[in-house]
């Protein structure tokens, strides 16, 4: 029996059979499954699942969960760890925010969470853009939460505040990796400051604020709790922390594969922190289990949680 394309893709990582069994990938059997890969193919729409080959996407499109990347595949950055293309980008499609939340509402989404890849060559970064996909979201599906993950417009404060107007339920911003890593990933050091201003803005403005790591890439133990400390000072209060996984050849090696228990120590110490919720495992990305996250906060507050 042949594997489907969509199935086929998943496979297709260097590292596969050096990797600890905990990292083992499921292939997809849900009709589900496919049922969201056609949806976004008849839309043609880009995902970071499958643009940042994520190893995740099984299980989240089929439970009907994805991540939208909007403003094109192609990043105006040469982040060493990252498997997005790189290159001159198009200019921003007009009718993709509509498209986008056409998708969301033929799939039924209750949860969105909306990210794209970084577009230094325009005069906001695309934050209009990231705003009118949200608004559309909102249009078509009344009542849909939105996590929307923000690239750090250069950190033009009013490019962040026109996604800010937007009121998304969770701001998220991804530091990415310890400050004193940056230099081996093409991240100019000055960034990190830049992106713990981008979460403290949103939280000084009330938003709910998340932000994402990928240990593995020759940090300490002394960097990862740096980083948590660093994020809590900017009022950061989700977090989610994975392995990070070698995408290509071209990318950065792994340094060191953390075992499942020690994402379970990080995660406690990082409760300990402050945190308010943490996603913490071998396979955790930045939008892994989002919907639940955000419910569970709901929960707490003495919400009805969301549900796809």
């Amino acid at each position: 029996m042949s594997v489907p394309p969509e199935a086929e893709s998943l496979r297709q990582n260097p590292e596969t059979g050096r990797k600890p069994p905990w990292l083992k990938i499921k292939l997809p059997t849900s009709p589900a499954f496919f049922g969201v890969a056609e949806t976004l193919a008849r839309k043609g729409l880009h995902t970071i699942c499958r643009s940042a080959r994520c190893p995740n996407r099984s299980e989240c499109w089929s439970e009907k969960t994805a991540t939208f990347l909007i403003l094109g595949d192609r990043c105006t950055r040469q982040c060493a760890f990252c498997a997005v293309a790189k290159g001159r980008p198009e200019p921003p499609a007009a009718d993709e925010p509509t498209r986008v939340a056409e998708a969301a509402a033929a799939l039924g989404l209750a949860y969105a969470v909306v990210t794209s890849v970084t577009r230094d060559d325009l005069p906001d970064g695309g934050a209009t853009h990231f705003a009118a996909t949200i608004r559309e979201l909102r249009r078509l599906s009344p009542g849909i939460r939105v996590e929307a993950l923000v690239p750090d417009f250069n950190g033009d404060k009013e490019a962040l505040d026109a996604v800010l107007e937007t009121r998304p339920e969770i701001l998220n911003h991804n530091l990415e990796a310890p400050e004193t890593i940056y230099p081996r990933l093409n991240r100019p050091p000055g960034n990190y400051g830049r992106s713990l201003r981008v979460l403290k803005r949103a939280a000084r403005a009330g938003f709910e604020t998340k932000s994402g790591l990928m240990i593995g890439l020759g940090e300490t133990e002394e960097d990862i709790a740096r980083t948590l400390h660093d994020l809590r000072g900017a009022s950061c209060g989700l977090l989610t922390l994975g392995q990070y996984l070698r995408p290509g050849r071209e990318q950065a090696e792994v340094a060191r594969y953390y075992n499942p228990e020690d994402f379970d120590l990080w995660k406690l110490k990082a409760l300990g922190l402050g945190f308010r919720a943490v996603e913490a495992g071998p396979l955790v990305r930045s939008s892994y289990h989002a919907r639940r996250m955000h419910g569970g906060l709901e929960a707490v507050q003495g919400m009805h949680p969301c549900a796809t």
